[in-house]
């Protein structure tokens, strides 16, 4: 799913919509004020250069901005809703079981940002190599993806399932 600006449109879950707002409204107000203070007390301390609280909050600051980037863009482009009946066709937001290198696996395809940090179940995106493979087909197709190693690797769709939480 991606848009004329290159740009790719993910499905959420109305939680994982509101649960990722919230984030970024923090990181954008309180989480930029906090780590401005910390990166001013550890200015306050003298030579930046063998200042590790300094670099510190300044790595820190790094991450968090890129994250607020992330966020931003993941959010002008999501597409809020229930997550897809399943219908036996593998698609953004189902769960898929498939039997991939002899062994069954079941793992949610779409954004990780779905199931948030506590939850187990594997999460792979529509755009990975293994996603845009199965993405479309059927309970019973079996199609390969060639891995980044290199490798040839055979998939075959066990089951697909709605996802609900």
């Amino acid at each position: 799913m991606s848009d004329s600006t290159g740009s790719t449109t993910q499905w959420l879950t109305q939680e994982a919509h509101d649960r990722l707002t919230a984030e970024l409204n923090h990181l954008s107000t309180e989480g930029r004020t906090e780590i401005a203070k910390r990166i001013e007390a550890a200015r306050d301390e003298g030579d930046l250069k063998e200042n590790g609280g300094y670099h510190a909050a300044k790595d820190e600051q790094g991450k968090m901005e890129a994250r607020i980037r992330t966020l931003t863009e993941l959010l002008r482009h999501a597409v809020v809703g229930e997550a897809p009946t399943a219908h036996g066709v593998v698609e953004a937001g189902t769960v898929v079981t498939a039997t991939i290198l002899g062994d069954d696996e079941r793992f949610l395809l779409g954004s990780r940002e779905i199931v948030g940090d506590d939850s187990d179940i594997d999460v792979y995106s529509e755009q990975s190599p293994l996603g845009q493979a199965i993405i479309g087909h059927k309970i019973g197709d079996t199609v390969s993806y060639t891995a980044p190693n290199g490798k040839e690797i055979a998939v075959t769709i066990v089951d697909v399932a709605t996802y609900t939480g």
